[in-house]
C-alpha cells in the first residue's frame, strides 16, 4: 500500500465504495470479461459498470480478494495491520474478524507477495512456499510476534529449488 496519512487511510477504511475503488485502481486486470473493453465506471453497491456494453459486475471477482468473505474496507485495513506486522490475534480483535479469518487473509497476503516475487525474479520458479519467523530478544515474557527486540525474517522457497531470505 501505498504511503498514506493516516486521516486519508481512516476515511478510506470507513467507506466500503473507496475502498473498493482504492482497490480496483491497484488491479492489473481493468478489462470487461464480457465485451473486453477497458472504460468503466463505479455504481453503487459495490458494482463497475462497463461502459461500453453497460454489463454491471463485481469489481475483485476472480480476484485473491473474493477468496474471503469480507468487505474492501476490512480488507485494506487487514493490508495495513498485516504490513505493521500486527500478529493475526491483536488484528482479529481490531477487525472484529475470528482469528481463523484473520489467519487465512495473512496467510493469503503471504501467498501473494511470494506469487509476485516469482513474476519478476528468475531464480524463483514453479511452487513456492513462503513463512515469517522471529529473531532475537529473550525468552522470558511474551514469545513469537509482537515480542520485543525480535526481528522479523521472511523467507521464500522454491520447491526443490533456490531459497530468499528478506529482512
Amino acid at each position: 500500500m501505498h504511503h498514506m496519512e493516516t486521516q486519508e487511510f481512516g476515511k478510506l477504511i470507513s467507506d466500503d465504495n473507496q475502498a473498493l475503488e482504492y482497490l480496483w485502481k491497484r488491479l492489473e486486470r481493468h478489462s470487461c470479461p464480457y465485451c473486453g473493453s477497458s472504460q468503466y465506471y463505479f455504481m453503487g453497491k459495490r458494482r463497475v459498470r462497463c461502459k461500453q456494453c453497460k454489463r454491471d459486475r463485481w469489481p475483485l471477482k476472480n480476484t485473491k480478494f473474493s477468496l474471503m468473505n469480507i468487505s474492501p474496507s476490512k480488507w485494506l485495513y487487514l493490508i495495513k495491520l498485516f504490513e505493521l506486522s500486527i500478529s493475526a490475534k491483536t488484528a482479529s480483535k481490531e477487525l472484529k474478524l475470528s482469528y481463523k479469518t484473520t489467519l487465512k487473509g495473512f496467510n493469503l497476503l503471504r501467498q501473494v507477495i511470494a506469487e509476485e516475487l516469482a513474476k519478476y525474479d528468475e531464480i524463483l520458479k514453479g511452487e513456492i512456499e513462503a513463512d515469517e519467523s522471529y529473531f532475537g530478544g529473550k525468552r522470558k515474557g511474551k514469545r513469537g510476534r509482537g515480542a520485543g527486540h525480535k526481528t522479523i525474517v521472511f523467507g521464500i522457497l522454491e520447491r526443490g529449488g533456490k531459497f530468499r531470505l528478506l529482512s
